[in-house]
């Protein structure tokens, strides 16, 4: 016999991002920007709660209590704020969604999937170490990569440019589409509502390398005919 069917249901969304009006528009706020449209989507009312470091609302859908948070602590401290909440209301690592910037996906694409690496993220990496699991859903919104690791730090504080702004814009209106088959624990189709193709990321040119010419194109030095 196979084993039960368990669907959970979304029960925390939480947006990435740091606090303060000199971040709001930066690259790595690109998952708070989805957590507070999907407030304004549901009509739910945000308050800053210092219990859980956030900015916190509490809706119900389908008699059941669904909790929206925006972290106020900085990115690398996300998950302060993640398992305080969670572990009041006792909200398991799968019943957590959240949403945040992804480098390796280009502006205007996004990829929803449950656990795997923090892969070098901040604020994932905090909430991996405060949970202690991976386990939880991501919605991995894509903002592109600046072609260097050097440069990732400036870019993701940046602001995007206009193209990239309403890339990402759209990819937020699109898969807001799908927060109400995640609070309905139907994240199958919520998976294929999200996911879009992932375009390779350009790789830098690389110098031509020098030609050696073979032994048969080596032309003699001397006279041919001595």
């Amino acid at each position: 016999m196979g084993h039960p069917i368990i669907v959970v249901m979304i029960r925390l969304f939480v947006g990435l991002g740091n606090p303060g009006a000199e971040y709001d528009a930066t690259r790595h706020n690109a998952g708070a920007w989805w957590v507070d449209a999907l407030a304004r989507e549901w009509g739910v009312s945000m308050h800053l709660d210092r219990s859980y470091q956030g900015l916190v609302g509490r809706t119900t859908r389908e008699g059941c209590a669904v909790w929206v948070l925006l972290p106020q602590t900085y990115m690398n401290l996300s998950g302060r704020s993640v398992a305080g909440l969670a572990r009041f209301f006792r909200i398991t690592p799968p019943e957590i969604l959240v949403a945040h910037d992804e480098l390796d996906l280009e502006p205007g694409h996004s990829k929803l999937k449950q656990g795997g690496s923090h892969a070098g993220h901040n604020g994932l990496r905090d909430i991996h170490a405060q949970m202690g699991s991976d386990a939880y859903w991501r919605l991995k919104l894509g903002i592109g990569h600046p072609g260097h690791r050097d440069e990732v730090v400036n870019w993701v504080l940046g602001r995007p440019i206009a193209e990239h702004r309403l890339a990402i814009a759209d990819s937020i209106s699109r898969t807001l589409k799908a927060a109400p088959w995640m609070a309905d624990g139907d994240m199958t189709r919520a998976t294929m509502m999200c996911n879009t193709v992932k375009p390779p990321r350009p790789k830098p040119a690389k110098p031509p390398k020098p030609v050696t010419p073979s032994p048969d194109e080596v032309m003699p030095t001397g006279d041919a005919s001595s």
